[in-house]
């Protein structure tokens, strides 16, 4: 294998602006200021001015009240995906429901918990509302009511789409009517470029038993690992007694915090900005190269664009042949639910020069067409099957 130049697999933030100078000058003003606390542990909802920080943010962006008390600090957003999966299950083999196509990390975390995932299909609106509806039917039929709902409801990951108001509100009704919790991961909510923000479910919905997870990864870094559980008493109570660990990180809870004094908008709108042109150049290079071969979202928010191949693709001979000259992405494979081999390849952008992009994208195109094995016009319009 090649050296890998042009990296699409993992999904990371900008580091052209991640703001060295400031977290460097929270940090001596936190060491200044907090070093007694640091020689604590921070117990089980974490560090306070954190959690006023992050309540502030959700807040803002949803306009509802968020208590500072209801929010566990976790370190990165998979413990909280962990934690709240421990939290609701009975025994193994419960089922949940998830997306069809969904977030490795998670799905990992079900399967190690021995989950049996249920998967409901996209469309360009996520998950499909019909579909969840028959699922639920069926399975309320044979005795096996679900444990929770996990949807990526905005710029899901790897499609990149949107849920509407209007089917987020199906999903509560479905959820109240045969009386299961949604846990909804919302980790790239302010990842955000240009539409409407939609609201968070929690946001839509004040039932007790729903379930928020949130992280500091894609608007800040990953390397911080800092994430969030927004959860109402008593799930509140229930997600701490599974918690073993005495606390996160407070050192870095205390610089974020401090950093993030004044709200998160300041920032986020540096780095999104940056983050859109690079989307702009990735979905340009698409267009220019593969308009006649593939089709590919256009996300309004978050870090990855989904792309859908001919049938005609041999993908393995793809995989050598991309990686053989440097280009690196995730395979379709990674995002199903059941590990089903399927024509589809993720591309992450965020962390990637506008010149890497720009040479990358044609590379990546005429791999495609080498592992191709006909010359047929494209059989289809649609990103999903």
């Amino acid at each position: 294998m090649s050296e890998i130049r042009y990296d699409f697999g993992g999904g990371r933030s900008d580091p052209g602006t991640f703001p060295a100078e400031a977290l460097k000058a929270a940090a001596i003003k936190v060491f200044d200021e907090q070093w007694r606390q640091m020689n604590d542990y921070p117990g089980g909802l974490g560090h306070a001015g954190m959690r006023a920080a992050m309540a502030q943010r959700e807040s803002d962006r949803e306009s509802v009240a968020v208590d500072p008390d209801h929010l566990i600090l976790t370190n990165g957003s998979m413990q909280g995906v962990t934690l709240t999966a421990e939290a609701l299950q009975d025994n193994p083999g419960d089922t949940v429901i998830v997306e069809e196509f969904s977030y490795p990390g998670t799905l990992g975390a079900y399967r190690s918990l021995k989950y049996d995932m249920v998967g409901i299909r996209l469309d360009e609106g996520g998950m499909r509302m019909d579909h969840l509806a028959s699922e639920l039917e069926r399975l309320e039929a044979e005795g096996r009511r679900p444990r929770f709902i996990y949807p990526i409801s905005t710029y899901q990951n790897p499609t990149g789409f949107v849920m509407p108001r209007d089917r987020r509100l199906e999903m509560i009704e479905l959820a109240r009517r045969y009386d299961i919790p949604i846990v909804e991961d919302n980790c790239y909510a302010d990842v955000h470029y240009e539409g409407p923000v939609e609201p968070a479910i929690y946001a839509l919905d004040d039932d007790p038993r729903h379930i928020y997870l949130c992280s500091l990864s894609k608007i800040l870094a990953p390397g911080l690992r800092l994430g969030y559980i927004l959860a109402r008493p008593p799930m509140l109570g229930k997600i701490l007694a599974r918690r073993h660990d005495a606390g996160s990180n407070f050192l870095a809870a205390a610089i974020v915090a401090e950093f993030y004094r004044d709200g998160i908008w300041s920032h986020a709108g540096v780095a999104n900005a940056a983050l859109k042109t690079k989307r702009d150049l990735t979905t340009a290079g698409l267009k220019q190269e593969l308009e006649d071969v593939c089709v590919w979202s256009n996300p309004v928010g978050g870090l990855f664009i989904w792309v859908r191949l001919p049938d005609d693709v041999d993908r393995s001979k793809l995989r050598t042949l991309t990686l053989e000259r440097g280009f690196n992405y995730l395979v379709g494979s990674s995002f199903h639910y059941r590990g089903k081999d399927v024509p589809y390849i993720r591309l992450a952008f965020g962390h990637l020069t506008h010149e890497q992009i720009s040479e990358g994208i044609p590379v990546l195109a005429r791999c495609i067409r080498e592992a191709r094995t006909s010359n047929e016009p494209r059989g289809f319009d649609s990103l999903f099957m």
